[in-house]
């Protein structure tokens, strides 16, 4: 869950560099226009790139002790979504 939102705020960052270069583009600026936010820019994308790689490693920390402990796993299954659950079938007949 931390590295899915890890994830989403790597590629929103990653979203914005990419209109932030645009923008720039479209309204015909130099490149020198707004480079210092360009540059504070990339640097957040790597500070969450960092961030995604320290909770990797966390998890691999974690799993290491756990198995060290010898504690197993434990499954845990969760209800479907709606969208995934059986539907029932009706057949239909023509009457008449």
């Amino acid at each position: 869950m931390t590295e899915a939102a890890v994830d989403g705020a790597l590629a929103e960052a990653s979203e914005l560099m990419s209109e932030m270069l645009r923008a720039r583009k479209d309204v015909n600026v130099s490149m020198v226009f707004a480079d210092e936010a360009a540059v504070k820019m990339v640097e957040a994308i790597k500070a969450l790139s960092e961030a995604r790689t320290a909770m990797v490693g966390v998890h691999s920390e974690l799993n290491e002790a756990k198995l060290r402990l010898g504690i197993r796993t434990k499954m845990d299954i969760q209800p479907k979504p709606p969208s995934m659950e059986e539907v029932s079938q009706t057949t239909l007949r023509k009457v008449g």
